[in-house]
């Protein structure tokens, strides 16, 4: 008889499928993981797992714990998903400028909510800074573990798999990766499991356009959930990207809706900038090559924001 799996362990292994008709012809094959097939829809299942399990390993979770977080929604879903697998409770901050799917989705797994106020439900960096600050006096506490995923070095590896896992469903041929930066986990963890495959791998850097901080432009507001922090990730390796691209919030959500319409792909706004940046790459690389990239999360998250909106 097979062995029995638990929740976590439906984790990763999710489709890779090639894009159609958004790409223009002469432009390179691009090819995009649908991570909206793991658990809570998102592909931070992956580093919520692989931050968790190791504070457990290393002694710095107890039995019992609390773990502690800042969150757009995203990472708080999974950290609130592994915590009611593995029996430990959440107590998560965000914010009124992420959606009413991400806030409702923490709360069904049973995390604790500490909201804080947006400007006009835009996202920039002392919004980010003031989630941080309550997330690290919650994680005060005794028994509460702060996880702190900007500057966790735990939750890279959670991405090799998802590197791997693209090479083999390709067909072993990736020559671009592209990727949106929020921690940079998500960038920096699949490429190097790329790199192992091939060395010459060509690697872009994904940014919101109107805080634009990691090309040297000044920090703003912008609505592409779930990255673009207001400030250069501090685990952000600049000497391991070829290059950097800014796409806007206009240009991303176009794309997030074209997805939906044209390639029958329900995806959210980080996965639609992915894309705008990926085609970029494909135009230049041409039709012999492949560009790999990822779709983020499922635009069930964001149906009550303006993307979709007519």
């Amino acid at each position: 008889m097979p062995k029995s799996l638990n929740v976590l362990d439906a984790i990763g292994n999710t489709p890779l499928v090639a894009l159609r008709r958004v790409v223009p012809r002469g432009s390179a094959r691009v090819v995009v993981k649908l991570e909206s097939a793991n658990q809570t829809g998102s592909m931070k299942d992956r580093v919520a797992k692989a931050m968790v399990t190791a504070a457990i390993a290393q002694g710095r979770l107890q039995p019992g714990g609390t773990v502690v977080e800042y969150t757009g929604g995203s990472t708080g879903t999974s950290l609130a998903l592994i915590c009611a697998a593995l029996g430990y409770r959440c107590n998560l901050v965000s914010s009124d400028a992420f959606s009413d799917e991400k806030l409702n989705s923490m709360r069904a797994f049973g995390a604790h909510l500490t909201l804080v106020p947006s400007d006009h439900k835009r996202q920039n960096g002392p919004l980010f800074r003031a989630m941080i600050a309550k997330a690290e006096e919650l994680s005060r506490e005794p028994g509460h573990w702060f996880c702190n995923q900007l500057s966790n070095r735990d939750g890279e590896a959670g991405y090799h798999a998802m590197g791997d896992e693209m090479w083999i469903q390709s067909g072993e041929r990736v020559d671009a990766f592209v990727q949106v930066v929020g921690t940079a986990h998500s960038l920096h963890g699949t490429a190097h499991a790329l790199k192992c495959h091939n060395p010459a791998l060509h690697v872009t850097a994904v940014e919101p356009a109107e805080s634009a901080v990691i090309s040297g432009r000044n920090p703003g507001s912008h609505k592409i959930e779930g990255i673009g922090v207001g400030f250069v990730p501090p685990l952000f390796r600049r000497n391991e990207v070829n290059d950097l691209d800014a796409v806007s919030t206009d240009e991303a959500n176009a794309m997030t809706r074209r997805l939906a319409c044209e390639e029958a792909i329900l995806a959210g706004t980080s996965s639609g900038a992915n894309v705008v940046a990926a085609l970029r790459v494909a135009k230049r690389l041409g039709p012999d090559a492949t560009v790999g990239t990822i779709l983020v999360d499922s635009g069930l998250r964001y149906l009550s924001t303006d993307v979709f909106k007519p």
